[in-house]
């Protein structure tokens, strides 16, 4: 079966063919798309970047002033309720809105790219009430304005945002010969510092021993975040003092400005070992599970002929005989899914936005009939929380709720289950009871997978015995739930 580089482009540097929208015809299309991107605010957060860092300092000075009058013996729960219900729902609005983008937009690949490092840098909105208003900020300010330049101005936007630092506890960190430490106590908390080089630079074969995590989280301390207005700041009284050591390399800050820690991510982010950890990972996310060592060597050589420039490591990738190779070797997440599904649907923002305006407005949770019939009425208050986030939590993908800083997995081993595709079919059927209009299921099939339907799928999809059935046929083929 001869599948076209369009088709291969959307489904697998994208997500998914939507009606009426002309998928990139060459490499230079899916380049553009990082283009115009950047260039694009996202949905999230509603009242943008200012608006929500006015809302967060609003929120959490509230909150600090409630627990202090609580330690005063005078609680006022009805405020934290009050508090804690806004942030909730700023929280599920984000959330709705991050699947409402992904949706909408005609830079699929920049989309996708954008979910791969929010993945790589994973962040849980709900271990804090400070996080679930600043993680949709998080993506908003260090991911996306930085996903196409150098690594090094990622990593570094991403680990001294304050949503990372709260998420790893990065302000409890306290250098053991500190002043700070001598007055009160405290303890080095190593948290950042083993993400740092496990995770989001040398990987967990990147050669770094147990002393170099601790040289690292002595590098990091005195980086704090202020509970009051969430800024980050340097505090030289926590800050462990002298010279410390990574990587067989001494820093040491004199002036305790914090010039150590922004020199030691530089280092990190030019080290072999990032390259190879980074462009695995990335082709792995993308083409296969099992990555061919030559690709990761083209994208390797990208990086180092570049200083680390993300867009040309992108294009080594895309231009990799593999990456427009017609066997599928990805499996879908949850979240590729639900969205290609959703595109393939042709729902359009303005829809998606009346769903989750309405969710706003009336709030609750809606619960399918036992039967598996939804009946949508004109205002159904929770339409579009019933099919992405409460759909994605049962499908094991949440969306800004990873089980850990490693992100969520993207492997067949972890998605390609009997569990999964229960899920699946059980989420086609409410689909297509809820968006399924006047399009045959065969028109439907022909747009959501062009010209990479197989004849067994298409017949099958003709000879079901009614529209439920052919349209969920189609949602749970392989074609569909394979990249």
């Amino acid at each position: 079966m001869a599948i076209s580089f369009a088709t291969i482009a959307a489904r697998r540097f994208g997500y998914g063919l939507k009606p009426g929208e002309t998928p990139p015809a060459d490499v230079a299309g899916l380049m553009l798309q990082l283009e115009r991107g950047s260039a694009a605010r996202p949905r999230f957060p509603h009242e943008g970047n200012t608006g929500r860092r006015e809302a967060v300092g609003r929120l959490v000075s509230v909150r600090l002033v409630e627990a202090r009058a609580a330690q005063d013996g005078r609680p006022n729960p009805s405020l934290r309720k009050e508090t804690q219900d806004e942030a909730e729902r700023l929280l599920r609005r984000d959330a709705l809105a991050r699947v409402a983008q992904a949706v909408a937009s005609e830079n699929g690949f920049f989309e996708r790219l954008a979910g791969f490092w929010v993945n790589h840098f994973s962040i849980n909105a709900t271990k804090t009430y400070e996080l679930r208003l600043l993680t949709s900020l998080f993506e908003a300010e260090a991911i996306r304005p930085h996903l196409r330049g150098r690594f090094v101005d990622l990593l570094r936007a991403a680990v001294l945002h304050p949503a990372m630092l709260i998420y790893l506890d990065q302000s409890s960190s306290v250098g053991p010969e500190s002043p700070a430490a001598e007055r009160s106590g405290g303890t080095l908390n190593r948290s950042l510092a083993q993400e740092l080089l496990e995770t989001y630079t040398l990987g967990p074969h990147g050669g770094f021993t147990p002393e170099d995590v601790t040289g690292a989280a002595l590098i990091l301390t005195g980086l704090a975040v202020d509970a009051r207005t969430l800024e980050v700041s340097n505090r030289p009284g926590r800050a462990e003092p002298g010279a410390q050591k990574l990587l067989g390399k001494s820093y040491s800050d004199t002036a305790r400005n914090g010039s150590d820690h922004m020199q030691m991510l530089a280092d990190l982010a030019q080290h072999p070992a990032t390259a190879q950890h980074v462009c695995g990972k990335l082709a792995s996310s993308f083409i296969a599970d099992e990555v061919p060592a030559d690709l990761v060597e083209s994208m390797v050589a990208a990086w180092q002929a570049s200083d680390g420039n993300l867009s040309a490591v992108y294009k080594a990738m895309l231009e990799h005989p593999l990456a427009f190779a017609p066997e599928a070797r990805k499996v879908v997440t949850p979240f590729g899914f639900v969205v290609s599904a959703l595109r393939a649907f042709d729902v359009k923002g303005g829809q998606f936005e009346a769903l989750v305006k309405a969710d706003d407005d009336q709030g609750g949770d809606a619960v399918a009939p036992p039967d598996g019939k939804v009946v949508v009425p004109r205002r159904q208050p929770s339409a579009a929380r019933l099919l992405t986030l409460q759909s994605l939590r049962r499908m094991g993908q949440p969306v800004w709720e990873p089980p850990s800083p490693n992100g969520f997995p993207d492997d067949a081993g972890s998605w390609l289950s009997a569990h999964q595709l229960t899920e699946r079919i059980s989420w086609a059927r409410m689909a297509v009871r809820m968006l399924a209009q006047d399009v045959s299921p065969l028109d439907f099939l022909q747009s959501a997978l062009g010209d990479g339907v197989s004849d067994h799928t298409r017949a099958c999809v003709a000879d079901a015995p009614n529209k439920v059935h052919a349209y969920t046929i189609a949602l749970a083929s392989p074609q569909f739930n394979r990249s």
